[in-house]
Parts: structure tokens; sequence; C-alpha cells
């Protein structure tokens, strides 16, 4: 098993500045209110999977559509706009009701640190599971009756299972306060955080001897989480990013050696 020296000496060299402009939490820091940032890291995140540069670029394009001004997008905006805009499972038809909930959202609460605040307990276990289904039974209590699979695939039922990798890393922005973390919400702490567990980090933690897990679900994510809290209990997501860094840093070497080596096989010939 790696050791927290070395699993710490990951958290210096990868959680910096530096690799912020390659993930999608860049757009989060572009921000400056408190209600553009949650709303920029809501839904940065709810895109966030497949091809980095593809879902970045994607991003890019809808952030383009609201002006680079969300909030009052959001609550302001009949998302006509959004027509035509669509990232793998998810066309415009399951894209806007999204956005029109949350405009509800906005215009009746204090928004999304409300909604996830609300039910949310300090103890773990099931109830931290119950917290998440409550976000997001509102937006399925106000989804369109012909909503289909890309609506839900945005946002994913925590009955099912799944490791709820991009809903945990928009918590990790909004709570952990880091170069990479933004820290703006207050009602949890970073301690009842769970580690976003995405392929790359689940790699990784199973060769550092972590995760014994096969399965790439919430009762993985669990499992790596109280690990890491043997590393440090008051943080232990703080590791989410080295992890992943480290492992598409591996990935891309991996990569380069194997093109170096074909271009090599090829002068041969």
């Amino acid at each position: 098993m790696i050791s927290k020296f070395e699993l710490d000496e990951l958290v210096t060299k990868y959680e910096n500045k530096e690799f912020i402009k390659d993930d999608p939490v860049q757009f989060v820091h572009l921000e400056k209110s408190k209600e553009d940032t949650e709303l920029t890291g809501f839904i940065a995140s709810l895109f966030a999977y497949g091809n980095r540069k593809i879902f970045i670029n994607k991003l890019k394009d809808l952030f383009e559509r609201t002006d680079y001004d969300i909030a009052n997008y959001v609550k302001n905006g009949d998302f006509k706009n959004l027509k035509g805009f669509e990232y793998r499972f998810s066309k415009d038809y399951d894209i806007i009701p999204v956005f029109e909930i949350l405009k509800k959202l906005y215009n009746e609460s204090r928004g999304l640190e409300e909604l996830f605040s609300f039910g949310f307990t300090p103890e773990r276990g099931e109830k931290y599971d119950h917290f998440l289904e409550k976000v997001v039974n509102y937006f399925y209590a106000l989804a369109p009756k012909n909503a289909g699979h890309g609506f839900f695939h945005m946002i994913p039922n925590p009955k099912k299972g799944g490791a709820m990798k991009r809903m945990n890393m928009f918590l990790r922005w909004m709570i952990r306060k880091s170069d990479v973390d933004v820290g703006i919400w207050n009602f949890m702490k970073p301690k009842d955080l769970y580690i976003p567990l995405d392929v790359h980090v689940a790699r990784q933690s199973r060769d550092m001897g972590l995760l014994a897990r096969k399965n790439n679900d919430y009762v993985a994510a669990k499992e790596l989480t109280e690990n890491l809290k043997k590393f440090c209990s008051e943080d232990p997501v703080k590791y989410d990013f080295a992890m992943f860094a480290f492992g598409v840093e591996l990935n891309n070497n991996k990569n380069k050696k194997s093109k170096s080596n074909s271009l090599g096989r090829e002068n041969v010939r």
C-alpha cells in the first residue's frame, strides 16, 4: 500500500493552479459572485464525463451562450438559444428542463446551497445517501413527464448504486478550499465528502492498495474514502485530484511511449 508520505507528495505536486486549465473546475474560477460560482460549477459537473477535451469545449460553447452571466441567464432566460445544444446522451430537450428547474429554484429559494443543505446531517452512511436523494428528488419531481435518458444521466439517482462521481466532484469544489477547489459553502465540512470516483482514480487507488472492490460504484467510493481518512481524517478528498492527475499523467506517458515505439518500428521498415 502507498504510504501517507508518498500520497501527500502527490498532493503537493498536482493540487496546484497549473492543473486548473485542463480541468472542468476552470469554469468555476472564472466567476466572482457566489450564485455564479455555484451555478457554473453545478452545470459544468453535469457534463464532466467522457473525453475531457471534448466536454470542456462543449462547456465553453454552453457558457458562451449564457454570455458568462450564468446567474442572470438562469433567473431570467427563456433558454431558446440552447436549442441544438447537445452532448452525448443529453439532447437539448433534456438540457433545457434542467435550466428551467434551476430557474424555479433560484426564483423561489436561496438556490443550490439551500437545496443541498436541506436534510444534511454530519453522520455518514445511509443518511449521506438520503441527503443526495433529496437533491435528486427535487429535480425528478419537476422533470417533464416525457423526460428521457439524457435528463436522468445528468441527474443520476443514488438509489441505483452509482458512484455519483459528478455530484461528489461538484460538492468537492464547493466545500473544500484550496488552489483548485473554491470552498464557498459551509454547511458541510471536508471530512463529510466522498471521493468523486472515476476510472482514473479507481485504477490508481487499486494500484496503490487503497481499494479492493472491483466495481466502480458507490460502495467503492465509500471504501476508498474511508481508507483515505486513515491518512487525513479531516480532509480525505484532498487526495482525489492528486490520484486523478497522476493517473492521467501515467496514461499520457504510456501513450507517448507507444507512439514512439510505433514510429521506431516504421522507421525500421
